[in-house]
């Protein structure tokens, strides 16, 4: 699933919004569907979004966040991405005090440098495939103490 979505966003982070043409397959069925899910020029916090000019680094990771789970406050120095592939997500902006809600299949840009907080809210397991650009070697989470 991880390097099927990394080929469909071509990675250089522009998410692919354009027409793919799917080619018949041998039992006569689509083999390729695209589906749209995020096209963004601004992080959740309406600011632009900027990539490492040097070294940059691309980390996938993905998150098994229990129900009802606190993530401790934080922020991120470069640009981070999270696709819902189970449960709901909830970030809260500590500056702003909005709270956006994602749920399966939605995607989010977070803040960058603003302090926020993510919690799952429902009642089953969040799993979160999550998207960091950094620069080489760099931690993309600082903990607020």
């Amino acid at each position: 699933m991880v390097r099927s979505l990394l080929r469909v966003m071509g990675f250089g982070l522009v998410l692919y919004t354009g027409a793919l043409q799917a080619q018949e397959s041998p039992n006569g069925g689509q083999s390729v569907i695209v589906t749209h899910v995020l096209s963004a020029v601004t992080t959740a916090a309406n600011q632009p979004i900027t990539f490492p000019k040097n070294n940059a680094e691309v980390i996938v990771s993905i998150y098994d966040i229990a129900p009802g789970a606190v993530l401790p406050v934080h922020k991120h120095p470069f640009p981070r991405f999270g696709y819902v592939l189970a449960g709901t997500l909830r970030v809260t902006n500590m500056q702003s005090g909005k709270s956006e809600t994602y749920n399966r299949g939605e995607f989010t840009v977070e803040s960058i440098g603003e302090w926020h907080q993510g919690t799952n809210p429902g009642s089953e397991p969040l799993k979160l495939l999550v998207i960091d650009t950094v620069e080489k070697g760099a931690k993309n989470t600082v903990v607020k103490e």
